[in-house]
């Protein structure tokens, strides 16, 4: 299955950082905003909890402002559903599965990002079927997450194929590696907003740690 695949000539961009919220996350917009002020941040992927609806609408429109004004994109964490209604710019899904059901939803107008991608098959399916980034590390690799293994599959599919990939990196000791390894967006998680120096500290040793790897490709 041909998913896109890259012409020889086309340079890699210089690699963004994104954030993966933690679930349930209450005061995020302020935190956010000290972090978004101190380095280039693509995307912050909003993980919602399990309310009703309309308190899930109303932590996304709580957070957009925030995340939107200083230019990155507010992804959802699944809930395609509500991103038009939220004001969000598009849909993290988990899975082909939820990819498909959710991709007409949101193209053409918002964007359609796809994790949980258990094999080298799975990614490129979901790449010949519309996604605008693959994730991988977030899960779907049958408990045997590494970082080589995500550095692994990061370097395989961003030299055979044009639809960019993030790298989700379990610790600060995982960002240089998947920076080299060709990833477009290296995400930070929950760590990174439980760092002991906070999450501005985290987020600025990314960056650190980012430029030295993209000086030394």
């Amino acid at each position: 299955m041909a998913a896109r695949r890259k012409p020889a000539q086309l340079a890699r961009p210089v690699s963004r950082l994104c954030l993966v919220t933690p679930q349930n996350g209450s005061g995020l917009a302020p935190v956010l905003s000290d972090a978004l002020a101190i380095a280039d941040i693509a995307a912050v992927v909003l993980r919602l909890s399990s309310a009703e609806e309309p308190q899930q609408i109303e932590h996304v429109k709580s957070v957009a402002p925030t995340v939107q004004d200083k230019g990155a994109a507010l992804l959802l964490d699944g809930h395609a559903q509500l991103v038009a209604r939220a004001g969000a710019d598009g849909a993290h899904l988990h899975g082909i599965e939820a990819l498909t059901a959710a991709i007409s939803i949101l193209n053409p107008d918002y964007i359609a990002g796809c994790g949980g991608l258990g094999s080298r098959h799975e990614a490129m399916v979901a790449g010949e079927a519309g996604a605008d980034y693959l994730m991988f590390g977030d899960m779907g690799l049958g408990g045997r997450r590494t970082s080589g293994d995500v550095a692994e599959r990061v370097a395989w599919w961003a030299e055979l194929f044009q639809v960019p990939c993030m790298g989700f990196a379990g610790s600060l000791d995982e960002v240089e590696a998947l920076v080299a390894a060709g990833a477009d967006f290296v995400a930070l998680g929950d760590w990174a907003f439980s760092d002991r120096g906070g999450l501005p500290a985290a987020v600025a040793e990314a960056a650190r740690l980012l430029e030295t790897a993209e000086a030394a490709a």
